[in-house]
């Protein structure tokens, strides 16, 4: 019997993905006409991103207002601003489809 046949983990989230994904969204208004907005290109760009970023797992809602505390942190800001910013870069200039 494997694990997740066991156990719920439904709501097993990562923070980190939503301040990704927030900030892809944000970061792509500045690039207006000039990203690949396809699939692939931007499950790359949030890929690149997330693999700089450290996980943020929680599943609690204890653990849910201790992530949400770390998440008012300016220094977690400017690095998800960072990583997000590379990874567009990195795409932009190797885009995935072709």
């Amino acid at each position: 019997m494997a694990l997740t046949d066991k156990y719920d983990f439904e709501f097993l989230v990562n923070e980190a993905e939503k301040l990704v994904f927030d900030e892809l969204e944000k970061q792509f208004k500045t690039y207006e006409g000039e990203l690949c907005l396809c699939n692939d290109c931007v499950a790359d760009m949030a890929a690149f991103a997330l693999n700089a970023m450290k996980p943020m797992y929680h599943y609690s809602l204890i653990g849910s207002l201790y992530a949400n505390h770390a998440l008012s942190d300016e220094e977690l800001a400017l690095q998800v601003q960072e990583v997000v910013s590379n990874a567009i870069e990195r795409v932009r200039e190797n885009p995935s489809h072709g």
